[in-house]
């Protein structure tokens, strides 16, 4: 074994001597060093020591060899226990190269974590504040952290306390970090005075993203909650602080200084504290807030005077001060309402409904209502007032009313008609109430006296919506004390005294209809039936249309039940006047009230020519209303013969649903009359505006027409109409169709959108599918009659119809041969279509129907 040894420690130091010759060459290279540990790397690690130490000592300034060689050492010891003499060699060696790399933050940070882990505090420590003195302070957020954590594991609060405060000083910013670990180490005095500088600091940035407004709170918890731990600040002072800064948080911030005074046990202060923010909150939120709370606080000194008292036994003394507690917790719950109204009258003094809550809230307290009243209409401004403020005086007037106080009630409304309100129509009120008490008391002249007080011309006048002018000028011109006064006249004054206030109401250009209406109807119960029509005169010649509607159906109408005809051409005379730019939509009543005048007292022919312009006069939507009532009595009057004019005229200018109305009763008219020939070519005039598929009642009805008057051949010309009719809606419902479709199918745009008549071969094969798809249903569609139509068969051959056709139709399209003789041999997509132009009867192809169509389309 010992010869093995031998040989094997040759090898190697043979192996060694190509390093050491080139260190010995070359003894300040740093490479050959490394070359040479690395190769000794799995060697034995005493040799590996020595070979580091020998290069250190030629080369003590090689930070990369000071580095690994630590390293190294380090994993040497890995796993043992912190007390062999192993670390404290290794100690050693690290203060060795701290005295050439005390300017390396590395080895430093290499060396604190190494003595933490071998548990040396207080060495430990002073390496830190080593590092901290040797670096510079651009390197110490490097030691810092690891600074930090190690004395915040300590069981000494004090040394951690230490070295916060000198971080701090050179990072300000962190000191919510110490705040926290104050508060987790209990040390809250210290903890509240950072965090009051903190919140003081109007510069300070929350590093978690507080506002101010949240370390506030922190800070008013903490100070509130531990009362007898935080005694180096002044928590009133500081909350109050937080009041005037902190408006939108008032009720947490109450709260929070009441909590302070209850755990410290002055629960007078408390009290105190919660009354003083009931008065001066101003939001619904903070008073919800600060009440609840203070009802807590209530019940909880209740709870606890009950459970002293049932264990300390019954005394006289305790049982009044436990009544006393009740009484003022009770009192408490019966003020929330009155509370809660002080609270929005103080975030709105002008608001009048809140105003009128409280005297509400005040009820069966009279001396409380008088005081509330009071300070209303005194604190009330009219012009920023939310509601009536009117309402406030009245109300104080009925109050003093309801007591049977008229004189000072007359003392209030005589003090709310000098108050400048911002409407005239307020004080127009507080007038009106006023002479309304007056006659509830059956004050009849008073209350005439007050009004023509108010109506009375001011010496300054002023126009009624002169906002400049105060409303005490501008009163004189309010309709609703004028139309008061005129009542009140009419009651109680005289003739004349009521016909000067209607005219002084219209000479001030404030009456309405309803007044002029009114001021007729006065003057005609006293027969003073011509003053009437002119106070009519009047009112018309002050409004326009269409508020002198009602004043001129009332004048015609009292005019005409007056004198009827006696005086016709001055009513002929009225009713022109008030035609005359008549809009369409009152015109009706007008013209019909005309005709019946001149039915009644003039000439027949003067009411058709009322009727006549009527229908032309009135509006669209009544039109077809006022042609029936035309009919009807032009047919009572002249016969129905009369009437073949008026269908004419109603077909051609009505719209199509109305006219086919029309012509299925004019055709109706005709066939009673015998005069069968009419009926029929009304019906096929008409036929001309009904789709087949829509308007099956009307070819029911000419079937049916031509089943008892008409013949085989009548019936065949009629079924002729309908297959024309057919074609023409399916031709412009296929169009329409095809176009959609090319639309959704070439986005792009092509020429068949340019020019819808050029389609190409695969549009007209579909095209004609639809064409058959829409003929088929319209067939289906066809009513079916229940029994056979019973007539006699005509001899005329089919061609010689055709014939009789084409002499009848001069103008009718001429078609070649080879189309008629090959009808009966084409199939489906070759049949021919019936096309109907001019009345006159012609065959067209379907490809020709639909090229005359497409051509008539792009004209």
């Amino acid at each position: 074994l010992a010869v093995a040894l031998k040989l094997s420690r040759k090898n190697r130091e043979e192996d060694d001597l190509p390093y050491e010759e080139e260190i010995i060459r070359n003894p300040y290279s740093v490479k050959c060093w490394m070359r040479y540990i690395e190769f000794k790397q799995n060697g034995v690690k005493s040799v590996l020591n020595m070979i580091y130490e020998r290069a250190l000592k030629e080369l003590p300034g090689s930070y990369k060899l000071w580095y690994n060689y630590l390293r190294e050492r380090r994993k040497q010891v890995k796993g043992k226990c912190i007390t062999e003499p192993a670390y404290e060699e290794i100690n050693n060696c690290h203060e060795r190269a701290l005295v050439f790399m005390h300017k390396m933050p590395r080895i430093w940070l290499d060396y604190c974590q190494f003595l933490v882990a071998q548990c040396k505090i207080t060495r430990s420590r002073r390496t830190f504040d080593r590092a901290l003195r040797a670096l510079p302070v651009t390197q110490h957020p490097r030691i810092w952290p690891l600074y930090l954590r190690f004395a915040r594991n300590l069981p000494l609060p004090e040394t951690a306390i230490r070295v916060y405060r000198r971080y701090l000083k050179l990072s300000p910013e962190n000191a919510e970090e110490y705040i926290d670990y104050l508060r987790s180490c209990s040390k809250l005095d210290e903890a509240a005075v950072r965090l009051a500088a903190v919140v003081n600091d109007e510069s300070f940035v929350s590093k978690e993203g507080k506002s101010n407004y949240q370390l506030w709170h922190e800070l008013c918890d903490l100070i509130s909650q531990n009362p007898d731990k935080v005694n180096s600040l002044n928590v009133g002072a500081i909350i109050r602080g937080g009041l005037t800064r902190f408006t939108d948080q008032l009720g947490k911030l109450w709260c929070s200084l009441a909590d302070y005074y209850i755990r410290s046990g002055h629960f007078e202060k408390a009290r105190d504290v919660y009354e003083e923010a009931i008065l001066t909150v101003v939001t619904v939120r903070d008073f919800t807030q600060v009440f609840d709370s203070y009802a807590q606080f209530e019940e909880s000194m209740i709870a606890a005077k009950m459970e002293t008292t049932s264990e300390m036994g019954k005394d006289e003394e305790e049982d009044i001060d436990l009544e006393l507690r009740l009484a003022r917790f009770e009192q408490l719950i019966a003020r929330r309402p009155l509370l809660l109204n002080s609270v929005l009258l103080r975030q709105n003094p002008h608001n009048v409904h809140e105003w009128h809550k409280r005297v509400k809230l005040y009820e069966g307290k009279p001396r409380q209502i008088i005081n509330t009243y009071t300070e209303a209409v005194q604190t009330v401004d009219p012009m920023k007032a939310t509601g009536k403020p009117s309402s406030l005086w009245v109300s104080f007037a009925k109050f003093y009313e309801e007591n049977e106080q008229l004189d000072d009630a007359r003392t209030i409304f005589e003090k709310a008609t000098k108050v400048n309100y911002k409407q005239v129509d307020d004080l127009a009120g507080v007038w009106c109430e006023y002479g309304e008490m007056e006659l509830r008391h059956e004050n009849y002249e008073q209350a005439l006296r007050i009004l023509r007080k108010a109506t009375a011309i001011p010496s300054k006048k002023a126009e009624y919506f002169d906002v400049s002018e105060p409303v005490q000028n501008r009163v004189y011109k309010s309709l609703k004390v004028w139309s008061m006064l005129a009542d009140l006249e009419e009651s109680m004054g005289t003739f004349q005294s009521t016909k000067a206030v209607y005219d002084r109401i219209i000479d001030l250009r404030i009456a309405t209809p309803q007044i002029i209406i009114n001021y007729a109807m006065f003057l005609e119960e006293h027969n003073y039936f011509e003053e009437s029509f002119k106070a009519y005169e009047r009112g018309i010649a002050l409004f326009r249309w269409p508020n002198v509607y009602d004043i001129w159906n009332t004048y015609l109408t009292k005019f005409i039940d007056r004198y009827g005809g006696k005086k016709l051409e001055r009513a002929r005379d009225l009713f022109e006047q008030a035609l005359d730019g008549c809009p369409a939509k009152f015109a009706k009543t007008i013209y019909l009230l005309y005709a019946k005048l001149e039915e009644e007292f003039g000439l027949a022919r003067h009411a058709m020519a009322v009727y006549e312009r009527a229908t032309q006069a009135v509006d669209n939507t009544e039109r077809h209303h006022m042609f029936n009532i035309y009919i009807k009595r032009a047919a009572e009057i002249y016969g129905v013969t009369y009437t073949r004019a008026i269908y004419q005229k109603a077909i051609e200018v009505l719209p199509d649903e109305h006219s086919r109305d029309m012509c299925l009763r004019f055709a109706d008219m005709e066939s009673k009359l015998g005069e069968i020939d009419r009926g029929r070519a009304i019906y096929s005039y008409c036929s001309q505006i009904c789709d087949p598929r829509m308007t099956a009642t009307f070819w029911q009805t000419w079937k049916e027409f031509e089943i008892r008057h008409g013949n085989e051949d009548t019936i065949r010309e009629m079924l002729r109409i309908k297959r024309s009719v057919q074609a023409t809606y399916n031709t412009q419902v296929n169009f329409m169709s095809s176009q959609m479709m090319k639309a959704t199918t070439n986005a792009t745009g092509t020429i068949s959108d340019l020019a819808p008549g050029q389609m190409g071969l695969d549009d007209m094969k579909l095209l004609e599918q639809q064409a058959q798809l829409l003929a088929a249903e319209a067939e289906q569609d066809k009513p079916k009659l229940k029994e056979k139509i019973l007539f006699v068969r005509s001899d005329t051959s089919r061609s010689e119809l055709a014939e009789l056709a084409k002499q009848a139709n001069p103008d009718e399209i001429d078609i070649d041969d080879e189309d008629e003789d090959g009808d009966e041999d084409q199939g489906p997509e070759g049949k021919l279509l019936h096309h109907w132009e001019g009345g006159g009867g012609g065959l067209l192809s379907r490809e020709q129907c639909y090229r005359t169509f497409t051509q008539k389309w792009i004209v």
